[in-house]
């Protein structure tokens, strides 16, 4: 349910985009991630960090995109944010030992610290690799794709390396399990 609360702006986005332009886009994603925070702190009473940073980035960003009349403002928010978010597990795994895709989804998981490390290391470079492709769609590329980029591919590919996490995790447990059977 909050994923599709929060899937709702990038689609007002991408519509008034499409309809309008990129500042009619930004204005309707600013009002829809406004609303959709507010829905989110009501039903849920609480958000994270991770969605008072988006919503503040998408609030910024929108912001100076529409007093500056500048395109590419709100276009290097879906850059920076994957860059911040391949810093931070870095960072947190390299300098602070801590593996922050184990403590998001590893509570009731047993898996090896390899394991958690490469799964890290994965979402890593999904989020370089993100953040390098918006460089290149908001340079080489129409507003239209980037709406269609930032409201359908990104969500599609993160849904999609989820799908493979959940894979490379359930064939690293029932090792494990065939492991302790053989025990």
């Amino acid at each position: 349910m909050k994923q599709l609360i929060n899937f709702i702006p990038l689609i007002a986005f991408f519509v008034f985009l499409t309809l309008y332009d990129i500042f009619a886009g930004v204005q309707a994603l600013m009002i829809t991630a406004t609303i959709a925070f507010v829905v989110i702190l009501i039903i849920y009473k609480k958000v994270t960090k991770v969605e008072v940073i988006s919503y503040l980035m998408i609030i910024i960003f929108g912001g100076f995109t529409l007093y500056f009349r500048e395109q590419n403002i709100i276009k290097w928010k879906v850059t920076i944010i994957n860059f911040l978010f391949a810093i931070v597990l870095l960072v947190s795994q390299f300098f602070f030992k801590k593996n922050l895709i184990q403590k998001a989804i590893g509570k009731e998981l047993k898996l090896s610290a390899t394991t958690w490390n490469k799964l890290n290391i994965m979402w890593v470079l999904f989020f370089i690799v993100c953040g390098l492709t918006n460089i290149y769609v908001t340079f080489y590329t129409s507003n239209e794709f980037f709406g269609i980029f930032k409201a359908f591919i990104l969500p599609g590919a993160s849904l999609l390396l989820a799908a493979i996490s959940g894979i490379y995790i359930y064939n690293q447990m029932k090792k494990l399990d065939d492991l302790d059977d053989q025990s």
